[in-house]
């Protein structure tokens, strides 16, 4: 006998007859034996039309009178359910998040989870009832009965939660797809059922879009260790297993409000190669690093900065020894970029950099926590420490410094963030999970697309300690997330000042009120121009399995040559490569990677209206 929590989605429920079909599925369940938890959304399009009602009345409607709105779609849900579940003879229950006891913070419309009571959950699951429980909602305080609501994906938050809290066997998260594929079946009806995935590898893919599943219900997971399986409501096929690593025994105790970072890792084996000023067009990257994957040169960090006139620059680190190698296959191929056309000053030329180290926070508690990377960028300009390069993902933040300030780095990072185990030198999880889950021949998990970005750019920022912790711990103020950071490698020296430039991405809503606040403080702290961009797209690859895979990159970025369409800005991390480019090239950019990768099959997936 299992206890096992059920979570089914919007279109799950979205009718009488599809409640039934749900209610069927709940009962067989519960006659093989095992105690269920059942978490329902809101029926279809309800919340939707309950937000159209309120924009109605008002177009700035009070946060708290939302929740009280937006609560009721769960509670119409979980009162079918049960009611269906009645039907067919099974005992079922149906609680709201309050009469559960899921206890939030007072934050309206965006509450993260505190705790859960599990005494009711429990009582009831031994008296051999079925749980309906109302997803996306909590309470703020047991005594103050303020209804608060988890944002978006909240109902995914509320089942893995319960998982966690009750120490389920594991959480089925029920929905209108056989589970996770390698890309969005809108946009390639081919795309490829995965059997399972490592949570990191999910995280990445579902703070990229991936709408599957939300990035806190997988961090949840994660951190956790829930066993978490997405599955169809319309079929009995296995679905997709989204595999933890083993984890600590850790306090239920804010449950979501837990340790942001985790570990703090470093690596002084480290070489920098830059190549300044290579031509703006399709096909620089793919040359270069189709040449570097040919002299199998194993690439870590790389970022493409923004342009500068009609040029970028293109970084790369590798570990020392192979140096030599990376530094002649650069050499080489500068010449081959260089128009003939500019004076010589405007040429591309190689850069290299020896004694450097990255230091490294990584954790899955920094999804949706914009202080975070602020936080880290301070804490090594108290200490001294100045950033040469910086690399961001969402479990994970990188940066380039200087050999000999990276023990002082690592101990100012792990006294800030409250670490006092041992730092990791290297990452061997991902090692090992590369070899465990994928075959050389597998390397690319899943490919993403994001369209809600924009790009802000900003010209002649000073590069000395404190400059970027300044300038994200602004944005971190005014609660604006940022995704992708790249700094510039070419520096210009402005009135004996050395600046750089600083570009980064931030969801599109947020995008003019962070362009129109850090231009207001662009005298204050000294840099120039804040440039905004909304016409941009963001194209990922996933997979754990790019670990020591030199080429991955390089058939990435050949595809996109091969359609003539042009990278704007590279980022990467252990895990994943991402690529800025055109908006309007986003989808087709998506498909011909897709395609590069083999990851089609031969069935089409039809996603249910």
């Amino acid at each position: 006998m299992s206890l096992i929590v059920q979570k089914f989605g919007g279109t799950s429920v979205g009718s009488v007859e599809r409640i039934v079909c749900v209610a069927q599925r709940v009962s067989n369940t519960a006659k093989a034996g095992n105690s269920i938890v059942v978490v329902v959304s809101a029926m279809g399009k309800t919340t939707d039309g309950l937000v159209k009602l309120a924009a109605e009345i008002s177009k700035n409607p009070c946060r708290r009178e939302m929740d009280m709105l937006l609560s009721t779609g769960e509670q119409v849900s979980i009162a079918l359910v049960s009611m269906a579940l009645q039907e067919l003879g099974q005992p079922a229950i149906s609680l709201t998040g309050a009469q559960v006891g899921i206890v939030t913070e007072a934050e309206h419309t965006r509450a993260r989870i505190l705790h859960i009571q599990t005494e009711r959950l429990t009582k009831h699951l031994q008296e051999g009832k079925v749980v309906v429980v109302a997803g996306f909602q909590g309470i703020s305080r047991t005594d103050a009965l303020e209804i608060t609501t988890l944002g978006r994906g909240g109902s995914d938050t509320s089942a893995v939660a319960i998982a966690a809290a009750l120490k389920a066997d594991f959480c089925e998260i029920y929905t209108d797809v056989p589970g996770i594929l390698t890309t969005d079946p809108r946009l390639v009806p081919e795309a490829q059922l995965m059997s399972e995935i490592t949570c990191d590898e999910m995280l990445e893919l579902a703070s990229l879009g991936a709408k599957v599943l939300h990035p806190r219900a997988v961090e949840i997971a994660r951190n956790y260790g829930v066993p978490l399986v997405v599955r169809s409501s319309w079929t009995d096929d296995p679905g997709t297993w989204v595999t933890s690593p083993p984890v600590k025994e850790r306090s239920l105790i804010n449950l979501e409000i837990a340790r942001p970072v985790d570990s703090v890792e470093s690596d002084t084996d480290q070489a920098k190669v830059a190549l300044l000023r290579v031509p703006d067009r399709p096909g620089v990257a793919a040359r270069l690093f189709g040449e570097i994957a040919r002299q199998d040169v194993d690439v870590d960090l790389i970022i493409q900065s923004i342009h500068e006139g009609n040029t970028n620059d293109i970084a790369f680190t590798v570990f020392t020894p192979i140096l030599p190698k990376a530094e002649a296959v650069a050499a080489a191929i500068a010449p081959v970029l260089r128009s003939h056309k500019s004076s010589p000053n405007e040429e591309a030329e190689v850069m290299v950099q020896q004694n450097i180290a990255k230091v490294s926070i990584a954790g899955a508690g920094m999804i949706g926590r914009p202080g975070v990377a602020a936080k880290m960028f301070a804490t090594l300009a108290a200490a001294g420490v100045n950033i040469q390069m910086i690399s961001t993902s969402e479990i994970k933040v990188s940066c380039v410094i200087a050999t000999q300030e990276c023990d002082r780095a690592v101990a100012a990072l792990k006294e800030a963030f409250d670490l006092d185990t041992p730092h990791t030198p290297h990452t061997p999880p991902l090692q090992e999970a590369a070899t465990r889950l994928h075959t050389p021949h597998t390397p690319v998990r899943g490919v993403a697309l994001d369209m809600n970005q924009a790009r802000l750019a900003i010209r002649q920022v000073q590069d000395r300690p404190g400059t970027a912790g300044k300038l994200f711990g602004l944005l971190a103020d005014n609660n604006i997330s940022v995704d992708m950071i790249i700094q510039s490698q070419r520096c210009h020296i402005v009135n004996g000042v050395p600046m750089r430039d600083i570009a980064f991405t931030v969801a599109r809503m947020d995008a003019e009120a962070a362009q129109k606040m850090l231009q207001a403080k662009a005298d204050e702290y000294g840099w120039g121009e804040v440039a905004l961009d909304q016409a941009i797209a963001k194209v990922s690859i996933v997979g754990a399995g790019m670990v020591g895979q030199p080429g991955v990159a390089a058939k990435m970025f050949e595809a996109l040559a091969q359609h003539n369409i042009n990278i704007q800005m590279i980022a990467t991390s252990e895990i994943k490569i991402s690529c800025v480019v055109a908006q309007e090239e986003g989808v087709k950019a998506l498909q011909v990677i897709h395609a590069a990768f083999g990851l089609a099959g031969s069935e089409k997936f039809i996603v249910p209206a």
